[in-house]
């Protein structure tokens, strides 16, 4: 196959039943996945869109950053196996790959890494701006605001046409996000502000920034340390989803970059995308214990019941999760390093662990734990609340958005997101005054 971005190859034809006219098509090739049917043409040459609810079936853009096989399981980021990038590299390496397109040589990975960790420190006035939300409000609706805000604090490196300024965005969308997230969780729990550590990794001060104290020295647990940096690996990018969708698309209109990110958050923060890990811990409380496991097998089981078994299965992965076997392994290093025994949620997640690798009723319809089901109960093992679980992928989602963000400004056939509708209300009709309304 071609390994050009889009080889044109045979078309296909489109006929109107009612007239009987043909309309050739352009099917366009990539490197690998399904053809797609060029119909940037279709609305002037028929005078109809296409009906596609959630764009499930449309290409909205070209990319080369991440590509999935839902059907075998297959994950790459820049060709490059998840697998593969899990066991051997860092997340650092990982975002100069999704940011540049290839893996850095030695003095590339220690500059960027370099430059990364000395932008870690954000404007002090940010400081008080978290002081103007509740102490009881959510971690997701904080980076919301306060990312949105950096482009008030940061405004030498919004203009999008200048390519240094873009990729000093990029550095400071990196480099901040543990800092802020971190600060959320603080702010949330009322304890002091942590300040970023210059000798520390990344997924490592972003721990240091959550757990530490001014009242005594902390020492993140390496085994932990490692496991956060694969979790954020594992969540780096994940193709044209729902939220990455959201950050082109306000990008599209020539947004800056921290407010798209901004909208990304947003996006994320739905119980269908980002917050699918924390529904997993709400439905383990829901079971409450071993014993009543068997109930909701069943109730799982039955299709008049809506109740559903959260972490199990992929819309997208129809197979297996490539993620879920990696962090299935990090999950379990992470139990047995900190020694954690009957707890009780977590000897029920492991339980269900256990019978929907043996049930048929699972296996036959390949209902296997997914990344959200192990990241949950990693979360939850090593001390982060459930509030924070969606920050945390927010963390490892930013690289993955603004390499996306990145791209899309680049593309010479980028033009503003403008989806069409098959409109279903009134036709025109005249107003009627307040008096004379029935």
């Amino acid at each position: 196959m071609s390994n050009d971005s889009s080889a044109t190859t045979e078309g296909m034809t489109l006929i109107d039943n009612a007239t009987g006219k043909e309309l050739p098509l352009t099917v366009i090739e990539g490197t690998v996945g399904p053809k797609v049917i060029d119909i940037r043409k279709l609305y002037a040459d028929t005078d109809c869109f296409t009906y596609d609810p959630g764009f499930t079936s449309t290409g909205s853009c070209e990319s080369k950053i991440t590509y999935i096989d839902g059907d075998a399981g297959i994950l790459l980021y820049r060709g490059y196996p998840i697998e593969q990038l899990a066991a051997k590299s860092d997340f650092m390496e990982v975002c100069y790959l999704l940011l540049y397109g290839e893996l850095p040589n030695a003095g590339q990975k220690s500059k960027f890494e370099s430059d990364i960790t000395n932008h870690t420190m954000v404007h002090e006035q940010l400081h008080k701006f978290y002081d103007g939300f509740r102490r009881d409000a959510h971690p997701m609706a904080i980076m919301c605001g306060v990312v949105g805000a950096l482009s008030a604090f940061y405004h030498d490196s919004t203009d999008i046409a200048d390519s240094h300024q873009r990729m000093v965005a990029s550095y400071r969308l990196i480099a901040k996000m543990p800092t802020l997230a971190a600060w959320a969780f603080k702010y949330s729990i009322g304890q002091p502000f942590i300040y970023p550590r210059n000798d520390l990794g990344y997924g490592e001060n972003f721990l240091h920034m959550m757990f530490a104290t001014p009242c005594e020295d902390f020492k993140v647990n390496p085994i932990v340390a490692k496991a956060m940096d694969r979790i954020l690996i594992l969540h780096a990018d994940h193709e044209q989803n729902a939220s990455t969708s959201t950050v082109r698309l306000a990008g599209s209109s020539g947004a800056n970059p921290f407010a798209c990110i901004a909208a990304g958050i947003a996006s994320l923060w739905g119980p269908a995308h980002g917050g699918a890990n924390e529904a997993v811990l709400n439905m383990l409380h829901e079971v409450g214990s071993s014993n009543r496991i068997p109930e909701y097998i069943d109730k799982a089981k039955n299709p008049d019941d809506p109740f559903r078994l959260m972490g199990f299965g992929h819309r997208v992965y129809k197979n297996f999760d490539p993620r879920a076997t990696l962090m299935r392994e990090t999950c379990h290093e992470v139990l047995d390093e900190l020694g954690i025994k009957d707890e009780p949620l977590l000897d029920l997640a492991m339980e269900l662990e256990r019978i929907a690798l043996e049930d048929e009723y699972f296996v036959e319809r390949k209902l296997y734990p997914n990344v959200d089901f192990y990241s949950g109960i990693i979360f939850r093992a090593i001390g982060i609340p459930v509030s924070m679980f969606t920050v945390v992928f927010a963390v490892a989602r930013t690289v993955g958005w603004i390499s996306q963000w990145n791209e899309m400004i680049e593309d010479p056939s980028q033009k503003i997101g403008r989806p069409r509708q098959l409109y279903t209300g009134e036709l025109s009709r005249d107003y009627v005054d307040v008096k004379k309304r029935g």
